[in-house]
């Protein structure tokens, strides 16, 4: 039965309860990060009932573009947010790389999980088996969506081309498979640990050699930011050292003005209660970047409780379990990293990188 904007069951002893609807992707890797943090609920509040309603967005449909050529904000989150947002759900499990560092008015990220590898993976074609990047034959094609990689890898590794491949990671493993195409592809290893492939990762690609995506290997659940309830109930989800990389990430890419349409990349770390981000900013071919490293001291990890509304948000995320102050610095020390690369050229890379790829 519905009750106002809430959905609710009555149980065989009379009682009524509020059924949480979760809205996620129909991929089966987005059903299974679904899975897991519907599962984490459900251990922390066993009398809850969950419900999943999947959905298929704008880049799941889209599969002949590139991503960076769509021209289109919120590929991935979209039609889920029209949801949240007509309350046929109640939250939102999102891979945070597909969240943009502005959130729409009136939603917030209300938990950010315990962050998979975030590194980028190389899978090889059966073919190629036993080799890497650096030993496959000159000229094999490298097959990926993703303009931040193709420039890292572009300047690494020149005897290599780099071409586009679309779809979802089934689809992508099957491309390399069955065909001659490509030699090897580039995944988030987070992606494939999830689906429990891990076996067909070859090699991991290490900062040096390819810095990883504003987000890669976290999941965050976005939600109204009215829903105090939801909001509460969901913050001992939050990883404290998660939230604080993620927030840092988001901040350098929102200062920035970055995007799937221009190669930002970004490694983080906590550490001895110092929080380090690399960020860097590349042209399409690799051929020029800017990069560099700052860290910032954080509090040791306090609870805090904050006002939920708008103004408590960093880049969209609102969690009121970890310490504030720390949030606070690990925003600046996005802000401040971005300001720095932007004083040595940055946004003369991105602008042309971002009229190359207009171009294209």
């Amino acid at each position: 039965m519905e009750e106002g904007l809430f959905k609710y069951i009555r149980n065989g002893d009379g009682k009524v309860r509020r059924i949480f609807r979760i809205g996620t992707r129909k991929s089966q890797l987005a059903l299974i990060q679904t899975d897991s943090v519907a599962d984490k609920i459900k251990e922390l509040y066993p009398d809850i009932i969950l419900e999943i309603v999947g959905m298929s967005t704008i880049g799941d449909k889209i599969l002949d573009t590139a991503l960076s050529k769509i021209g289109e904000k919120s590929l991935f989150t979209k039609e889920l947010e029209n949801a949240l947002e007509k309350n046929m759900v109640d939250l939102v499990v999102h891979s945070l790389k597909d969240l943009p560092t502005t959130l729409p008015p009136g939603f917030t990220i209300a938990a950010v999980l315990k962050r998979e590898n975030p590194h980028d993976a190389v899978v090889l074609h059966p073919k190629n088996v036993g080799k890497s990047l650096e030993t496959l034959s000159e000229n094999s094609v490298i097959g990926t969506s993703s303009l931040r990689r193709a420039a890292q890898l572009k300047k690494k590794f020149p005897h290599l081309e780099f071409k586009d491949i679309r779809g979802n990671l089934n689809t992508r493993l099957k491309k390399l498979d069955e065909k001659d195409d490509f030699a090897a592809i580039i995944l988030a290893a987070a992606g494939l640990r999830r689906m429990g492939w891990e076996n067909r990762i070859s090699q991991i690609l290490e900062p040096k050699d390819c810095m990883y995506a504003v987000g890669q290997g976290a999941l965050a659940v976005e939600v109204r930011a009215r829903d105090t309830d939801i909001l509460e109930m969901l913050s001992v989800l939050n990883d404290g050292d998660t939230v604080l990389r993620c927030i840092a990430e988001r901040a350098f890419l929102r200062h920035l003005e970055g995007g799937c349409s221009v190669p930002v990349a970004v490694h983080t770390e906590v550490k001895d209660s110092q929080l380090y981000l690399t960020g860097g900013v590349y042209s399409l071919d690799g051929s020029e970047s800017l990069k560099d490293t700052m860290q910032t001291c954080i509090p040791a990890t306090a609870k805090c409780q904050e006002e939920v509304d708008e103004r408590c948000q960093r880049v969209g995320v609102t969690t009121v379990k970890v310490g504030g102050e720390s949030q606070d610095k690990a925003e600046r020390l996005g802000i401040d990293l971005a300001k720095l690369l932007l004083s040595k050229g940055a946004k003369e890379i991105l602008t042309a990188a971002r009229q190359q790829n207009d171009a294209r």
